[in-house]
């Protein structure tokens, strides 16, 4: 069979629930490396909440993180580094736009640095995974250099007319995305960029053609990398919009849709 390439989502899509790697999807994957397929991680984390999970796997690609915002080979530094940042300036603006809308906190991030524009506890739990530096203070004063990403951590009823507002005045320079629940996150990046941009850098590198990339999602960070994919695959947890893009549907992240999908399309026993 002809070499694949299979970009995997994180959340809801790789891991189940309880984030791990569930032992049949973990099987099905080496058993996918060992018959000569490619298998990449792409998502929205920071390469550092994505690390252990890279080396689970024991995967030797190139990785997208930040939804497209930073593609590297952990393992090869002569592949290149693409780091594509927002405007320092246009994130102040941003920040300071934000205020009179109701929200909780706005998280930057430059890489492994993470600027809290408040204390928060509940954010340092989620943002303090591969120990990165954290400092807290408003980001319209302190924020050193040009942010890889900006989250905007509202109330469910705020999101969208936060949304609306980056939509009318930002649209030309920056991408956003909302996180599913129980999280009502804003996620920006920079405009163009997404996982589909990393995903062609990856298949390019290693000669495979769009019909023969396999990409598995649930979210709306996913639907640019389903749609480049020869094979899109949701997850049966995806929302709407994820499964009617999607070319494929398979079981959800809680029952094996990664290894039902390729046990099935690449004749992998296990």
């Amino acid at each position: 069979m002809d070499k694949h390439l299979i970009a995997l989502d994180l959340d809801g899509t790789l891991l189940t629930d309880e984030k791990t790697i569930s032992d049949r999807t973990k099987r099905t994957l080496l058993k996918a490396k060992e018959a000569g397929h490619e298998v990449m991680i792409a998502t929205g984390r920071p390469f550092r909440a994505s690390e252990a999970y890279y080396k689970e796997l024991a995967l030797h690609t190139p990785i997208v993180n930040f939804n497209g915002a930073y593609v590297h080979h952990p393992l090869d530094q002569s592949w290149g580094l693409h780091h594509e940042p927002m405007n320092l300036n246009v994130v102040k603006d941003i920040v300071e736009a934000v205020h009179s809308y109701e929200f909780h906190n706005m998280v930057a991030e430059i890489l492994d640095d993470v600027y809290l524009h408040y204390h928060d506890e509940k954010l340092l739990d989620i943002f303090s995974f591969g120990n990165p530096t954290i400092t807290a203070g408003d980001l319209r004063t302190y924020l050193p250099a040009n942010p890889t990403s900006l989250l905007i951590h509202a109330d469910e009823s705020h999101v969208e007319s936060i949304r609306s507002h980056l939509s009318e005045v930002h649209a030309e320079v920056i991408d956003h995305r909302r996180w599913g629940a129980p999280w009502h996150v804003i996620e920006i990046v920079k405009s163009g960029l997404n996982k589909a941009v990393g995903l062609k850098k990856v298949s390019d590198y290693y000669g495979i053609s769009k019909d023969r990339i396999i990409a598995f999602g649930d979210e709306d960070n996913d639907l640019e990398m389903l749609d480049y994919a020869g094979l899109g695959v949701a997850m049966g947890n995806g929302i709407d919009s994820v499964r009617s893009t999607a070319k494929h549907i398979t079981g959800t992240n809680n029952e094996d849709g990664i290894s039902l999908f390729l046990e099935d399309r690449l004749n992998i026993k296990i």
